[in-house]
């Protein structure tokens, strides 16, 4: 199987400058969205050191030590390990920059990342935050990662809470983000992708503003994935757009092998052997805001977000 994926960002209707950013790495079957948050601008380049930290975790460590600077985990896979270290490597990017700049003190950034392994036929998942991934199989969405929100936290330890009780609690805000403290918990899973699967990454400016069965229903409707993605947009936007929105969405299909083709005597070299044949397309196919260096980040920068206390971060309010 093959990973083809496809990735949009857009500020929304009530932000100034849009904080999230996202990446398609084609090599490495690499997908990650961030939606950073903080003082003055610094939302965006929280968002942005976390995309391009880990693509360039990814890229440096291709022959390498794949947990430098930290410990491999014997417990988790080597690609786990690999997902995990590129987000931790980010978070201590982001949280040292962010004590050694006034201008940046208190920037963070969530981030959903997923990897796929065509080796394997697996997708490995990592998240920090409350940005997502849904996967869509077979007319059915599931939502494959929980929000680190306060209010999970409260229904992790207390499930019996009433309806009542649940909405005095606040919903605005996490418990967990990269650039907080110099360490960081990562969630880690894998899934087992099907040919036709769609995996959803996306800032809660989306799933904040969409429904889950909306999702569904735009993604299994659309004639492909990059025609997904701007309709996910679109109809976020329609709901009033009230933060920045990003959506990439990959499909897995099965890897169909090019047919073989009768080499011309002329390209055969002096023994006989086959010359250069025909190229065959795989991998990813992104479509994203920027695709100078595979890395697609949004160009437009967005409104600031707040960084609450270390116990949690408050999303600002729409903008009235």
């Amino acid at each position: 199987m093959r990973a083809i994926a496809a990735g949009v960002s857009d500020v929304g209707l009530q932000r100034e400058h849009n904080e999230d950013s996202f990446v398609v790495l084609k090599e490495y079957d690499l997908f990650v969205v961030a939606d950073g948050m903080g003082g003055h601008r610094a939302g965006d380049v929280a968002s942005k050191l976390a995309t391009e930290t880990i693509s360039e975790f990814f890229k440096s460590t291709a022959n390498d030590d794949v947990t430098w600077p930290f410990h491999f985990d014997t417990n988790l896979s080597e690609e786990e390990n690999r997902l995990l270290t590129g987000i931790r490597v980010a978070n201590r990017q982001i949280f040292e920059r962010s004590t050694r700049s006034r201008e940046y003190h208190g920037m963070g950034t969530t981030v959903v990342g997923a990897m796929f392994s065509p080796r394997k036929n697996r997708m490995y998942i990592g998240h920090v935050g409350d940005s997502r991934c849904y996967r869509v199989r077979d007319g059915a969405i599931q939502l494959l990662t929980r929000d680190h929100s306060l209010i999970n936290d409260y229904l992790l330890a207390m499930p019996d809470l009433t309806e009542e009780q649940r909405s005095e609690l606040p919903k605005n805000v996490i418990t967990r983000a990269l650039g907080m403290q110099d360490q960081v918990v990562v969630d880690i899973q894998h899934d087992d992708p099907r040919p036709g699967d769609v995996y959803c990454l996306c800032s809660d400016g989306l799933s904040g503003m969409v429904q889950d069965d909306e999702i569904l229903k735009i993604v299994s409707s659309a004639a492909d994935i990059g025609e997904a993605c701007r309709n996910l947009i679109a109809r976020a936007n329609e709901h009033g757009g009230e933060d920045n929105i990003t959506a990439v969405l990959i499909k897995i299909e099965e890897q169909v092998d090019a047919p073989t083709e009768e080499i011309p005597a002329a390209r055969r070299s002096n023994t006989g052997a086959p010359g250069p044949g025909p190229s065959r397309a795989g991998g990813v196919s992104p479509v994203s805001a920027d695709d100078d260096d595979d890395l697609g980040m949004s160009d437009e920068p967005t409104a600031p977000g707040l960084l609450g206390p270390p116990a949690g971060r408050s999303k600002p309010p729409p903008v009235s």
